[in-house]
């Protein structure tokens, strides 16, 4: 799947649009308040600035559009949607005081029934038990840490029942969880002949959870996995890591963490000792801030040798992919988009639909977390699919993507493992 140079341009525009160039910025969506009754109040709250720009730029775009195709209603609802950043400037990525600030705005928001975030699983650990406080139905287009709603292996004591202090689950998700990426990312490390794998995490939820799910599922793919390190996001370099797993004897490398947590700089220290080390990634760094050379990421020499893992898959070959890659271009002048844009545009259809569905009841945050919860065989954009009791969906596959000869992320295969830690 390859991008093209616009969307550069497209960031500086979609940046101005959602009104999210300060931390914690926000704006309702051009149309969306309506006057006088009958209005719902849907929120996202995504980094909009960093290097997970990249990723949520596009990902609001997908938002915007479903919401102008359906005319800024649901049902009888108007909805009144604002973009809420949970980024700044200084951190360069998310950033624990403004994530929890923009779910205690929405908390207090009477008329909120729907929030959209977070982007990363470390930053859900923090609105999640403020907005279970308050009611709010939220659904994740990103999250993939296993402890946000199970206790499986990889989750942490305590987990996830601390998240939910009310005692009921607030909380749902359209991507699938670290227990099946981690064995996707298995599969295509098998797959490339990878006989010495080390692994580095950034030691946040998603990250450190999912490498430990490579580490527990690696038996089940024939993966030798000789170690996992736990790494400085601010360090200078990573010279005497690369060296340490050299001295291992590792022919592959796989990064468990997000972009700006250091996955460049490490990248090209562990090139610079093992020229020949295969890289690979889960969704956290498949995005062109950490694959495309003239966008800070990873140098063209790895290019060739670079492979990570989305949920999303071919968007053309989705039910309705051609159809939203075409009304996508049609709006923003970008054919071939972020794989989050069909997640964006997904979670807000799912928003709409559920409140229209409900009727006069549409604007009872309380209604909307129980047929949310009751979805089930859900025909849309990323295939059927519904969610079980702990909120996660039913959806299984994984999209493996390459790099492409310009840095843009291309898709390659779909992965459906048959076998996760339970």
């Amino acid at each position: 799947m390859k991008r093209t140079t616009a969307i550069a341009a497209l960031a500086v525009i979609a940046l101005a649009a959602a009104g999210c160039s300060s931390s914690g910025s926000s704006s309702p969506s051009s149309g969306s308040t309506a006057s006088g009754g009958g209005t719902v109040d849907f929120y996202s709250s995504l980094p909009m600035q960093g290097a997970s720009s990249a990723q949520t730029i596009p990902l609001v775009n997908g938002i915007k559009l479903a919401l102008s195709q359906a005319n800024n209603k649901a049902g009888q609802w108007t909805v009144n949607y604002q973009v809420l950043d949970d980024s700044t400037a200084a951190a360069g990525k998310w950033d624990p005081g403004q994530t929890a600030a923009n779910a205690r705005k929405v908390a207090s928001d009477p008329k909120a029934v729907y929030y959209m975030g977070e982007f990363n699983s470390g930053a859900s650990e923090v609105s999640i038990p403020i907005l279970n406080s308050a009611g709010i139905p939220q659904v994740s287009p990103a999250n993939t840490y296993v402890g946000l709603t199970t206790n499986l292996p990889g989750s942490a004591p305590g987990e996830p029942q601390k998240y939910y202090p009310s005692g009921t689950r607030t909380y749902l998700r359209i991507v699938p969880i670290d227990s099946i990426q981690a064995a996707a990312g298995l599969m295509a490390m098998k797959q490339a002949g990878c006989t010495k794998v080390a692994v580095a995490n950034d030691k946040e939820a998603y990250g450190s959870g999912l490498a430990t799910l490579l580490g527990l599922e690696k038996a089940d793919y024939g993966v030798n996995i000789v170690s996992d390190t736990g790494i400085d996001p601010t360090a200078p370099n990573f010279r005497s890591y690369a060296s340490t797993i050299k001295g291992q004897g590792a022919d592959c490398f796989y990064f468990a963490g997000i972009v700006s947590n250091g996955a460049v700089q490490i990248t090209k220290d562990v090139h610079s000792a093992l020229p020949t080390a295969k890289v690979f990634g889960g969704d956290g760094i498949c995005t062109d801030s950490y694959t495309n050379a003239s966008k800070g990421g990873i140098p063209a020499s790895l290019y060739p040798l670079t492979e990570c893992t989305v949920a999303t898959q071919d968007l053309a070959a989705y039910p309705g992919g051609k159809d939203f890659l075409a009304a996508y271009k049609a709006k923003y002048g970008v054919a071939d988009p972020d794989p989050y844009a069909i997640y964006g545009y997904e979670v807000m259809k799912l928003g709409l639909d559920t409140v229209k569905g409900l009727g006069a009841q549409g604007n009872s945050k309380s209604d909307v977390l129980k047929a949310l919860f009751a979805t089930k065989d859900r025909p849309s954009v990323l295939g059927t699919y519904g969610f079980n009791a702990n909120g996660d969906t039913t959806l299984k596959s994984y999209g493996l993507y390459k790099v492409g000869s310009n840095g843009e992320p291309v898709f390659s295969t779909t992965l459906t493992p048959t076998k996760t830690v339970s």
